[in-house]
Order: C-alpha cells, then structure tokens, then sequence
C-alpha cells in the first residue's frame, strides 16, 4: 500500500442523544484509530450547531491525547479568522509541549458557521483593524515555526512555551489560492475534497501546488462510506448534498442543505449572492472498492496520504465504516 490513512471527527450527535455522548465517540474513535493504524485523528470546529458536538479543537485535542499513546493529533481546523494569531500559536505551543511529536496543527479560512456566530466571535475585534487571512497566517507561523522569535521584534514578543518539536503546520483549502498560500508560508496543503468533488480543480490545485513548492504533493481529504455491500454504502450516504454561496466582493461558505444557505443569507443582510450545488467528494462502497478508488487517486495524482470524513451520523455505521477501511487496508498492505 503506498499511502497512509487518516481520520477526521467533526462530533456528530447521532439522533436525541447528549452532545457529550457524541464527544465520548471522538475519543472512542481516537483510541480505535491508533489500534488500526490511522497516521492522523483529526477533529473540526463548528459553531451554534446542534448536530456537531466540537466547537473547540484545542481543548479536545487536549483531551484526546492525555487519552492515547502514539497517533499524531490535530486540529481540522481551527478557523483562524475568529482569533488572533498570538493566542492560538500559545494554545498549539502549550500542546506540543504537553505532547512532543504527536500535535497538528490545522487552519482554515472558512467560518464554521453562519454569519451570527461570526460576528459573536469577532464582536471583540476592530473590523477595520482585523488583519487579512494571509497576514494572519504569516503572523501565526512565525510563532509557531521559532516561539523564540516575535512577530514583531520591536516587542520582543513570544509564544511561550517553546516546545522541542513544534506542531505540525497544516492549511486546509480548496482552491488555488490557498495551495499558494501554504507554498508561501512552507505549510502543508490539505485539499477539501470531501467539500467539493470537481476533480478537474483537484487537478489544478495539485498542479499548482506541486509547481510552487519543488514537486511536493498535498495531503487529500475526502468522504468515504464502507459498508458491507455497494448498496448498504449508497442507503447511507442517503441525499448528501453540499451548497456554496459566493457572495459579490466576498468569502463564499460551503454548507450542508439548501436551507443553510438561506440561512446564511439572511443572517449576513447580503443581496448580492449566487447559491451552488456542489458535488460532494464521497467513495462509498465496498472496502475493496474504496480502496481501488484510493489506488486511482494516487497513481494519478501522486497523494500519499488521505484524511478520511465518514459523512454519516448514525454512530454503528460510522464506527463500522472506518473498521472495514482500516482492515482492508491492513489487509492489502500485508
């Protein structure tokens, strides 16, 4: 087998049950991870949403590693818009203190949420002070790269603590600017094909961001369902869908239903706006067949690593479905 698996967990809260259950299942499936030798257990970050438990990847992360012993544990990722810089390089320094070696740090442009949690999350920040995406990056790496240096060295200011091996740095996106931006900043590129399955700007994207960093290749994330059959796998998946609103002279923001959308519209005033249906980047099926799928991905595009998102709440099924693709993968690699 020539590429590692991963996991990505956003705590879905599977029908009536308490978000803590849900949260209990994450380190469940941290610990199963690391018996069925996932590389990566990653976990998300959502806001005012019910059917996802983690709002907050640092202080779980934290959890999940007191809780296991060797896989790598990481954020997929913090939305770094809502944040300064300074605090979430302390927050991911501190980590990879407590756990040298093991701690990823993932980072992404989107919001998750709608425009009301937002502006809840931002309500301390001067909006005509709050720095570009980009600056935010650049100022955030520099933290995390070298907690002896500063941002800016005039203050002298550091990251403290300084870890013996920093966090692994990650940025998650889904277009060519963005594999640009990691390139700029020597981050790895996590491509969201699990958010948007158009594999001509997969290709694009991979392109570009092999040409600007030296032949390097980005780490896939994409939806997976497993089942015992093609046909248990398609009842699953049920009717996924993703909706992207683009918004004129803005951010756009992927979401999971029509409804969210009109959501998100009417939540932000916008009157300019265009609603997409956008292609889910699901392989369901047979482990066999997901694997054959996986195999295509990396002789055609080179990936040596996949982030996995089971895009299915019911919690047997989700349990099952990284069970069957670990031990197929075992299987083959043997």
């Amino acid at each position: 087998m020539n590429y590692s698996l991963s996991l990505l967990d956003k705590s879905p809260v599977d029908g009536e049950e308490a978000p803590g259950q849900a949260l209990a299942r994450t380190l469940f499936l941290a610990r199963q991870a690391e018996n069925w030798g996932f590389r990566r257990f990653w976990v998300a970050e959502h806001h005012n949403n019910a059917r996802l438990a983690n709002s907050s990847p640092e202080i779980l992360i934290a959890h999940l590693l007191a809780h296991t012993s060797a896989i790598r544990i990481g954020s997929g990722g913090v939305m770094l818009q809502h944040y300064s810089a300074y605090k979430v390089a302390e927050n991911f320094n501190l980590l990879a203190t407590l756990a040298p070696g093991r701690v990823d740090i993932g980072v992404g442009k989107a919001p998750g949420g709608l425009p009301l949690s937002t502006k809840t999350l931002q309500k301390a920040f001067d909006q005509k002070q709050k720095p570009a995406f980009a600056d935010q990056l650049g100022e955030l790496d520099i933290y995390l790269r070298d907690a002896a240096a500063s941002a800016d060295p005039a203050t002298n200011l550091r990251a403290i603590p300084s870890p013996p091996i920093p966090a692994e740095r990650f940025l998650l996106g889904a277009s060519i600017e963005s594999a640009k931006l990691a390139a700029a900043h020597d981050w790895q590129f996590v491509y969201a094909g699990h958010l948007n399955g158009d594999e001509s700007l997969l290709h694009d994207v991979f392109t570009t961001y092999s040409e600007v960093t030296n032949g390097q290749v980005p780490i896939l994330a994409i939806g997976v369902i497993a089942a015992e059959s093609d046909a248990l796998a398609e009842r699953l998946e049920g009717d996924l869908r993703r909706f992207k609103v683009e918004v004129a002279n803005g951010q756009g923001v992927t979401v999971g239903s029509l409804a969210q959308a009109q959501e998100y519209i009417r939540q932000s005033g916008i009157t300019d706006y265009r609603i997409e249906e956008k292609m889910p980047g699901v392989i369901r099926g047979t482990p066999g067949r997901i694997h054959g799928e996986l195999e295509r991905l990396h002789a055609r595009y080179g990936v040596k690593e996949f982030i996995i998102d089971c895009p299915v709440t019911e919690a047997a099924s989700r349990i099952n479905s990284f069970r069957l693709l670990a031990e197929s993968h075992l299987a083959v690699a043997a």
